[in-house]
Parts: structure tokens; C-alpha cells; sequence
């Protein structure tokens, strides 16, 4: 069998779903954002929201993450994608709306406004990249930093008596009355990466069905910040992360 009998529509297993655009990609070799990128594109196209969806980017290493999705974006001042959100989805109500948001901008700069938004029950979805580091602005310690993890302003590990200890969001989201669905999945396996874009369709259905808040936290890597090769950074967050920040649904309120 010749390779032009081969490559043939019929024979395709995988191909890049259409809403993502050419641009190469600005993120590091095995950070997270591109996987949780391409899930999203799935969801989206297979609930066929392709023409009503509008996304929130962020300040952080994902601040272009217009750049790869063909969809209706806007962009937020630091922390404030919750509050942009709730403005947009009231305004309409038939669009489908996510915020995409690392810790940085979710935990810190953007506490009030994701708590708020959340304890409202806005019929958003914010999707939460937690890999405990500021990755874009040079490795500084996170609200999410792990106890005796190094950071760059941290270089002896995160010490609670100086620098108290790590921000739990989801946790936190799931006491509040106005969610929905509160979760926390990651993509380092293929399994993994499967129960992740199941919990993406459920918080965007929840949004669509007027249900509440949703909040899909995504434990991921830095392998530039953390210093380690994606390899190794898989390891470290299986090890360390996983057990400070479990897997799993927290809240459903199916």
C-alpha cells in the first residue's frame, strides 16, 4: 500500500479541531495551556457554539490565548475576566461565556471578582490553570505555591510563617451557594486529558442550561518555571501537586 493510498479522509484519526487557528504557539515546550486550548475548540465545536461563544482572556501567560481560538474574545484588565464576564453573558444571555485564567490572575490580583461572580451564580465557566507559579513574569510565588516550594522571591521554599499557605479557590468555590459544578482535573495522560474535556462539556452545558457558576480548575505544569523538563514536570505535579490539590469533582449539583 502506497502512503497516497494510505492518507486518505477515511483513514484520519486525529485532526486539529477547525476553531484553531495556524498561529504557532508562544507557550513552552510542555505547559499545559495547549492541551486545555484544544479541548476547549472540541467542546465548543461539538456543541456546535461555534457563532455564540465569547471568551475571556486574561493577564498571564495566557493573554493571547485569542491567538489560537476562532471565536469571539475579550480581552481583561488584570483579574477582572469574572466581572467582564457576568457583564457580557447579562447582556446576552443566548452566549455561550468562559473566562480562561491562570492562579496569578484568578488567586491573587482577581480574588473578589472570581469569589463574587461565583457566590452570584452567573451562568459562566472559568476555567482555572493552577500550576502554583507565576509563570510569565519570571517564576515568583503564587497565592497557589506550594509549602517549600522555591520560587524566584521565594528561593528557600514557601515558608507559612512568613508567606502563609496555599490559596485553595476551588475549594472555597464549591462552599458557595451560587455554583453549579466545581472540579479539578489535569492533562498530563491521555486518560487524564479525556476526564478534563468531559468536565469542560459539563461546566459549558451547565452555562448554556442557566444553572449556575462553573469552575473547572486545571492542575498544570510550568516546566520553564519550575525549571525541569516536561517530563520531569509531569512527574513533580503527579508527586506534589496532586496530593495538596486532589483530582476530582468537588461539587455537582446534579
Amino acid at each position: 500500500m502506497t502512503k497516497e493510498e494510505i492518507i486518505k479522509p477515511e483513514n484520519l484519526v486525529y485532526k486539529k479541531p477547525t476553531l484553531m487557528n495556524d498561529n504557532a504557539m508562544h507557550y513552552c515546550p510542555g505547559c499545559s495551556h495547549g492541551v486545555v486550548h484544544k479541548l476547549i475548540a472540541e467542546v465548543i465545536e461539538e456543541m456546535g457554539m461555534e457563532d455564540k461563544t465569547v471568551g475571556i482572556s486574561p493577564v498571564g501567560c495566557a493573554v493571547f490565548a485569542y491567538n489560537y481560538l476562532d471565536i469571539d474574545w475579550q480581552e481583561a484588565a488584570h483579574g477582572r475576566a469574572p466581572a467582564v464576564a457576568t457583564a457580557i453573558k447579562r447582556l446576552w444571555p443566548d452566549r455561550l461565556v468562559f473566562t480562561y485564567q491562570g492562579d496569578g490572575d484568578l488567586a491573587c490580583i482577581g480574588t473578589a471578582e472570581t469569589i463574587h461572580a461565583l457566590n452570584r451564580g452567573e451562568n459562566i465557566t472559568i476555567i482555572f490553570i493552577n500550576n502554583a507559579i507565576y509563570g510569565m513574569t519570571g517564576g515568583q510565588m503564587a497565592p497557589t505555591t506550594l509549602v517549600g516550594m522555591k520560587s524566584s522571591t521565594c528561593p528557600y521554599g514557601r515558608d507559612v510563617k512568613i508567606h502563609g499557605y496555599p490559596l485553595k479557590m476551588t475549594e472555597i468555590a464549591a462552599q458557595l451557594e451560587g455554583t453549579a459544578y466545581v472540579t479539578r482535573q489535569s492533562v498530563q495522560s491521555v486518560p487524564a486529558i479525556r476526564k478534563a474535556k468531559k468536565a469542560i462539556r459539563k461546566a459549558f452545558e451547565n452555562s448554556m442550561n442557566g444553572k449556575g457558576s462553573n469552575l473547572v480548575e486545571i492542575v498544570s505544569t510550568c516546566s520553564s518555571g519550575w525549571k525541569m523538563t516536561p517530563e520531569k514536570a509531569n512527574k513533580w505535579m503527579e508527586e506534589h501537586m496532586f496530593p495538596f490539590y486532589p483530582l476530582g469533582d468537588l461539587k455537582d449539583k446534579e
